[in-house]
């Protein structure tokens, strides 16, 4: 038993005082208005912050039978209400590559295997008895009947293994457009790919808020509208599926970014085989378009290019090309009065010499800036005046003739009443500062499989001139024999500063495939090349098209042209050096550019790589002459590096 200690000392108690009751409900008054206040300046601060809600939130949102308006966007949703007995892997995907944004909802509600199980035997003994009393009764068989209870059993075996699971499932899509018109437009094209699939769909109707509802990131299915399915077909549904561009023909051009898989591609197996490549300075274009002609001297297929800086010299020296330097102290020459010697095709010597006459026209209208009526009647007869001087008539055998040169159109307009400002001018490249240009015959060979023009050394003035020269005399030589060539036109902008160089540029595009050439025409200012429209119809008149890293000044341009989605254009501004969207014909995946070692010393145009190649080449040299100066035959490491830059045939064999 425990003993509490007495205090000795106890503390006086002192009486506690009651607060009136009056006082006690003031206080607690004052208390209640107090927290009304508190309230009340809260709701008030609150009113003036902007949360997420307030910033994703439409200005409006205006909900019709068949369609929500959101802002100014208007939207509707279609839900599948059937399947076909049979669906194959990725039919869904025509749907999710198409250019346009769409919201998509897939709802899953697992149904426990043994409740199935379960209705498919009640199912089967009901088929199996209605089959024995038709036979018995003498009635011709029912192969549907037959066909659904073959698949039920199937099922059956397919659930009673685990190997099949069972599911309702609901497939919704959203899709959007600034006007109704468009709306219905775009939902028909849906349904009409769904149709062509033996999908049937239906739009919403008194439900558009619900479905609109059902298909933003919420995960609430508020249309209920569901098929039943089993795993496979719903695998089969599966909508991220990247585009495969791999064949088995052609060459490498990348490495599928979706999927790892290599992009192997043929550009003669498509409609046409010519390509535009898109990029800002520095994002790889060049590199990417040095890479693909070295691969396509691989498989035999002959390379053109105009090389307006100097970039392909050493792609040409490692494959033992044939590099010509267009400029007016060069020894290469080319006449723009050449005829081409069409083959395969059946051309009338009046109809080369008429089509001559206007090519011509158009390299005159460059030179000399603007031409009235009256001088463009006066250039028209001189031109066909200089034919006719060096017996180029419809009568005549192109095959035995010498073309005219600048000269002789020269002595033509001084005969000529109203040509004495376009004589002015064109003595300007027959005997003035330009003379080594235009004024001689063609000496240059274009037997080689690579043949390289540089206009790097010549005026800005000139080269419009010579690239419209050499485009002219390349698609000659292009019409006289027939056999898979690539033209590669570099800094394309060039001709598309000028009316005519681009029309000739389009006219020669749109005729390529006819002679199994295909035109890659490469350019960094995308706002000139757009902004022209023979650059749209040019990129119209291509199926293969490289866009690699963009800048925000030319991204909105590349959209509009290529129906780019969000995604798409992002990956643009954003990517790496060689990185960029592959597109061949209707397919089109982000791509990555890749070399292997000795393809990259061949193609870089890196100042820093090639100042440093150039020293091993240099202390090569150096130890070789010291090797040789001894009598000591030497072999060093950097001789591997050198390899690089010594002619290799390429050819059907390799």
């Amino acid at each position: 038993m425990a003993f509490q200690p007495i205090n000795t000392n106890p503390q006086p108690v002192v009486p506690r005082k009651l607060a009136p009751k009056g006082e006690k409900k003031e206080a607690l008054r004052q208390k209640v208005d107090e927290e009304k206040e508190l309230l009340e300046a809260e709701r008030i601060y609150r009113t003036g912050v902007v949360n997420l809600r307030d910033i994703i939130a439409p200005a409006a949102f205006r909900v019709e039978s068949s369609f929500v308006q959101i802002g100014e966007v208007f939207a509707r949703t279609i839900y599948v209400i059937t399947y076909p007995r049979y669906i194959g892997v990725g039919w869904f995907a025509p749907v999710i590559n198409l250019s346009m944004t769409l919201d998509v909802a897939m709802f899953f509600y697992p149904v426990p295997s043994e409740i199935i199980l379960k209705q498919l035997r009640n199912r089967t003994g009901i088929m199996e008895s209605q089959l024995v009393s038709d036979a018995e009764k003498g009635a011709p068989r029912d192969p549907i009947a037959e066909t659904a209870l073959r698949d039920i059993e199937s099922l059956r075996d397919s659930l009673s293994q685990g190997t099949e699971k069972f599911f309702q499932f609901a497939l919704y899509v959203t899709i959007y457009a600034k006007t109704v018109d468009e709306l219905d437009k775009t939902t028909a094209d849906i349904e009409g790919m769904f149709g062509s699939k033996l999908i049937y769909t239906k739009k919403v109707l008194y439900q558009a808020e619900q479905g609109f509802n059902s298909t933003i990131p919420l995960g609430n299915d508020e249309l209920m509208v569901t098929a039943n399915m089993n795993s496979s077909p719903i695998a089969a549904s599966f909508p991220f599926m990247s585009a495969e561009l791999t064949s088995d023909n052609g060459i490498l051009y990348g490495v599928n970014r979706h999927n790892n898989s290599l992009i192997l591609f043929d550009r003669f197996s498509l409609q046409n085989a010519n390509a535009v490549v898109f990029a800002t300075s520095g994002a790889g274009k060049s590199y990417a378009v040095k890479l693909e002609i070295l691969r396509s001297l691989m498989i035999g297929i002959s390379v053109i290019v105009i090389d307006p800086e100097y970039e392909y010299k050493q792609l040409s020296d490692a494959v033992g090309g044939t590099f010509i330097n267009i400029s007016l102290a060069s020894e290469a020459k080319l006449n723009p009065f050449d005829l081409p010697r069409p083959v395969g095709e059946q051309v009338s010597t009046e109809d080369i010499i008429r089509s001559a006459v206007i090519t011509l026209k158009g390299l005159f209208r460059i030179m000399f800036g603007t031409i009235s009526n009256e001088e463009d009647s006066v250039l028209d007869r001189a031109l066909l005046e200089t034919f006719a001087k060096k017996d180029i008539t419809p009568d005549s055998d192109l095959a035995t003739v010498e073309p005219p040169v600048m000269s002789d159109f020269e002595s033509v307009l001084e005969g000529m009443t109203g040509a004495e400002n376009m004589l002015v001018k064109v003595r300007k490249y027959t005997q003035g500062t330009f003379k080594g240009l235009l004024n001689n015959h063609t000496n240059v060979d274009m037997t080689n499989q690579l043949v390289t023009f540089s206009v790097r050394d010549l005026e800005d003035e000139l080269r419009p001139v010579a690239i419209y020269t050499i485009v002219n005399y390349i698609w000659n030589v292009v019409r006289s024999s027939r056999k898979r060539r690539i033209l590669t036109i570099d800094e394309a902008w060039w001709l598309m500063q000028h009316e005519d160089s681009a029309r000739f540029i389009f006219a020669l595009v749109k005729r390529a495939r006819k002679y199994f050439l295909g035109v890659t025409t490469i350019t960094q200012d995308v706002n000139d090349f757009l902004g022209s429209p023979y650059g749209q119809a040019i990129v119209t008149n291509s199926s293969m098209q490289l866009l690699l890293k963009q800048s925000p000044a030319a991204i909105d341009h590349l959209v509009k042209t290529f129906m780019l989605t969000e995604g798409e254009k992002f990956l643009l501004l954003e990517s790496a050096v060689g990185e960029g969207i592959f597109f061949a014909g209707n397919k089109h995946a982000a791509i990555k550019i890749v070399a292997s070692y000795n393809e990259d010393q061949i193609v870089t145009t890196n100042p820093q790589q090639m100042i440093k190649m150039e020293e091993e080449k240099r202390k090569l040299r150096e130890d070789q002459d010291a090797a040789a100066a001894a009598g000591v035959s030497q072999s060093t490491d950097a001789e591997a590096a050198l390899k690089t830059v010594v002619p290799v045939e390429f050819g059907p064999e390799t």
